[in-house]
């Protein structure tokens, strides 16, 4: 099964011709209000792709609860370690151009509050893959990494947002995700961080597709369909989570790989970032028309 630990938002998304830049104001047209979160929508993608998934996070006791919550519920995620605490559900601002690129602004609130202890020592067994993000305080995901490498747990990080992990270390962390931007930060070559994890460093390079580092030194390389793109929002979500559900499912590194970079392509094709995420059957038609 899946335990992911992490962040619950709802996401205001506004339609504009071209992204701003500092001082500058853009009018857009209608804005949508959608469930979303880098916790969250792992947590989805990774249901969707057929897996077992319990989500542990906090929302506040409002509103915008509910629609955070919405998808997961309906989805069928477990939603029993989430906690409801005294701050806002945490919210995000997302601009999104006509080519799909985006900006985000994200007011935490209540993802400042998930605690570690929320998620159970008999959920952090060697048959859990446990999924984490930068979007909740870095010591309490350190407390829940030390627990489940203690416990034998597989564990996979997505360095989103970008920066230090401290103080969890490298070394008890399976599997790092990073698109080239979030793998920059880390202050090494790539293949030199792949050599620190267990099993490797995930890089993800958009319409490249996606690299992975490995441990041992080698490297899989994975395309990515060529599409058009719509909306951005989520892709890298996506592919966390759907290649969390690869390996929860016990497949190999690179077959899991192929089906979270189809996954993540397909979740560019509509707007938001929970809605247009693909179900399994979907990820695998798009599989079998990835290249080689």
């Amino acid at each position: 099964m899946i335990v992911v630990f992490g962040s619950i938002n709802v996401d205001v998304l506004v339609p504009v011709s071209h992204l701003p830049v500092p001082g500058e104001t853009v009018l857009g047209a209608d804005y949508r209000i959608a469930p979303g979160g880098k916790g969250a929508n792992q947590a989805l993608a990774a249901r969707r792709a057929g897996a077992a998934v319990t989500m542990a996070g906090a929302v506040g006791n409002d509103a915008f609860a509910a629609i955070g919550l919405d998808l997961l519920r309906r989805d069928g995620v477990d939603l029993s370690l989430i906690a409801t605490v005294e701050r806002p559900t945490a919210c995000a601002v997302i601009a999104v151009d006509p080519a799909g690129e985006n900006l985000i602004a994200v007011a935490s609130s209540a993802n400042l509050l998930p605690r570690a202890a929320q998620v159970p020592d008999r959920l952090l067994t060697s048959d859990t893959v446990l999924v984490l993000q930068r979007e909740v305080p870095d010591a309490e995901n350190a407390a829940l990494i030390a627990r489940a490498r203690a416990h034998g747990a597989r564990i996979v990080l997505s360095l989103a947002p970008a920066g230090p992990i401290e103080p969890a270390r490298l070394e008890d962390i399976d599997l790092l995700i990073a698109n080239r931007g979030e793998a920059a930060t880390l202050g090494g070559d790539a293949s030199g961080i792949g050599r620190r994890l267990r099993q490797a460093l995930v890089v993800t390079r958009g319409a490249e597709g996606a690299t992975a580092f490995l441990v041992d030194g080698g490297e899989i390389t994975v395309p990515a369909l060529a599409i058009e793109p719509v909306d951005t929002t989520g892709a890298g979500d996506t592919f966390a989570g759907v290649l969390a559900a690869g390996i929860d499912a016990g497949l190999a590194l690179d077959q899991a790989l192929r089906r979270a970079s189809a996954a993540a392509a397909l979740a560019c094709l509509a707007l938001g970032a929970q809605q247009a995420m693909p179900e399994r059957a979907a990820i695998d038609a798009a599989v079998a028309r990835l290249g080689q």
